[in-house]
């Protein structure tokens, strides 16, 4: 249990206590206890009861709760409270657009138990008729059932990242010597991931029975000498494969994919008269091994470099592995800044100094403070008055923890491409972020003009979260890459990665054609909190998967040479 987990659970009490229409200040407690422990920066699993009920918002029931989750795994009332309902309920709370309050009025009214029930109640125009629904609310839940069967069995690379290292560390210490690598889409570093697959060498069969062991585990689905699986209590898959150490290298390559890239791969071993599989590479004249022990060699007796993992999509990386003509691609400590970010004075958590504290900590030389402007009521976003305040303040605790400080902002596009602070402001910060938050539904033509306008803007250094998506939950808008990378070539502004973890946006396709045309990306956090640093490992992979070099990116230059290269210090040809 960790901070994330058990601010699910308090956020899944809340919500049926919703569900059961339960006294609202108790469902805003647990509500905002939830809030609490997910933004808080400290592990919550070292405190005791005492200790947590010194942190604002944290009464004596929601202490209890939260210390028989870190102590148990469990809490009782949770699970007291789901008894009640049918398990698919929680189902239904997970969909795009679908809250509580909906999830009871269905219930109630229609009798609607499952996801079955939900989408034939819609189909048959049921849910219409409720009052405070509507067609467009019917439309809307079709269109979230339509795109969870879409993402079935997927997971955020975060949450496989977080559940495959929980794993390794518990296997490690049953078999220290031994080798343990995630395998498959993890590795590769894919935005989304299915099974947890681990590739073990120097251990024996006793390490299976370990893993079939493991706490976290739900049931197991298999379990043999060489290779077992089990279902995890996180709705995982999780796959063990022992492989001896002589084809641990051929193995490694085989399990890691992509398909694509493994299909090129044995093309060109038997255009060389070998053939390649997960045991190693041999001569198809007379069965003799040729390699097998580690990656490197296998590539090599293909004749090609070794390539990445996060490369290996069939995109090019065989030829260019041929060619001597792979990237160099960034590494995650030679990002230097972090350029958006959010602090207390709109929907952050943290201070400005806290944040400069955090940042140092995470190795950063420079970050910028990128509060909400005023469209975004809700995050008590900045008017030109505040804006400029704020502003001056950050630049009064420049040099804090010896981090340097910009004064930016994070201005939404209006939906005729307008941006929501005048000019003047605009030119008087350090850097300006412009971002869409709201009018999603765009036909393509409007929103690629929308977008296009912002960036035309002269004060405009960076477009964020390019495509608006929200992965596993909201598709992203429609709009033309193509347009919007041109925008950016032609005018000198940046385009972001962003690192929140269900973001991850632009993707990695899309960066790669922002490369293609020496377009300058900045990978940044959109941190709400000290502890949101840590994404910056999740927008770097992006990086990677996009052939980026530490020259595509601008946080990875020195302070100055940074501020020179942001579009409002460029002068473009």
């Amino acid at each position: 249990m960790d901070n994330q987990a058990i601010a699910r659970v308090l956020r899944e009490i809340a919500d049926l206590l919703e569900i059961k229409g339960d006294n609202p200040f108790k469902i805003r407690a647990y509500r905002n206890g939830a809030d609490i422990v997910s933004n808080h920066p400290h592990d919550l699993t070292t405190l005791d009861a005492a200790g947590l009920r010194e942190i604002p918002g944290i009464g004596k029931d929601l202490a209890g709760r939260v210390v028989e989750l870190t102590t148990t795994g469990d809490c009782a009332y949770h699970r007291e409270l789901v008894g009640e309902f049918p398990p698919s309920v929680l189902d239904m709370l997970r969909l795009q657009g679908v809250g509580p309050k909906t999830v009871a009025t269905l219930y109630r009214k229609l009798g609607v138990r499952t996801l079955e029930d939900l989408e034939a109640a819609c189909t048959a125009g049921r849910v219409r008729s409720i009052k405070g629904m509507g067609p467009k609310k019917e439309a809307l839940i079709l269109k979230a059932l339509a795109e969870r069967k879409q993402y079935a069995g997927r997971h955020l690379l975060f949450d496989a990242a977080a559940t495959a290292e929980a794993l390794v560390e518990y296997l490690r210490a049953h078999a220290p010597e031994a080798r343990i690598t995630p395998v498959e889409s993890l590795r590769r570093g894919s935005e989304t991931c299915g099974d947890i697959d681990l590739l073990v060498t120097g251990a024996d069969a006793t390490l299976l029975d370990a893993f079939a062991r493991y706490p976290q585990v739900e049931r197991v689905l298999g379990h043999g000498g060489t290779k077992s699986s089990v279902l995890l209590q996180s709705g995982f898959q999780a796959d063990v494969r022992l492989v001896p150490p002589d084809s641990h290298g051929a193995a490694l390559q085989y399990f890691m994919g992509s398909k694509a890239h493994n299909i090129a791969l044995r093309e060109r071993a038997i255009g060389l008269g070998l053939k390649l599989n997960e045991y190693g590479v041999f001569r198809v004249e007379d069965d003799s091994r040729v390699a097998g022990a580690t990656e490197e060699e296998v590539y090599a007796a293909l004749g090609l470099a070794w390539v990445p993992p996060e490369l290996r999509e069939n995109r090019g990386e065989v030829e260019a592995a041929l060619s001597g003509q792979l990237p160099s691609l960034l590494e995650h400590g030679q990002l230097r800044g972090d350029l958006h970010m959010h602090s207390t004075e709109t929907d952050g958590k943290d201070s400005i100094e806290a944040m400069a504290e955090a940042a140092a900590c995470a190795g950063l030389e420079y970050i910028a403070i990128t509060d909400h402007s005023q469209s975004l009521a809700m995050a008590n976003g900045l008017d030109e008055r505040r804006a400029l305040e704020h502003a001056a303040r950050i630049r009064a605790r420049d040099g804090h923890a010896g981090v340097r400080l910009l004064a930016g902002i994070e201005c939404d596009i209006l939906p005729d491409g307008t941006l929501d602070l005048d000019d003047e402001c605009l030119a008087a910060l350090d850097v300006v972020i412009v971002s869409v938050h709201s009018a999603f539904g765009m036909e393509r033509a409007q929103m690629t003009y929308r977008l296009v306008r912002a960036i035309e803007h002269p004060h405009v250094d960076v477009l964020g979260h390019p495509s608006g998506r929200l992965i596993l939950r909201r598709e992203a808008y429609p709009f033309e890459i193509d347009a919007i990378v041109d925008a950016a070539a032609r005018t000198g502004a940046a385009l972001q990665i962003n690192c929140q973890v269900n973001r991850l946006d632009l993707s990695d396709v899309h960066a790669r054609v922002a490369r293609e045309r020496e377009v300058a990306l900045v990978i940044s956090t959109d941190a709400h909190s000290a502890r949101g640093f840590a994404r910056l490992r999740w927008g770097t992979t992006v990086a990677r998967r996009a052939w980026l070099e530490p020259r595509h990116v601008l946080n990875t230059r020195p302070f100055d040479a940074f501020k020179a290269g942001l579009r409002r210090h460029r002068v473009v040809s």
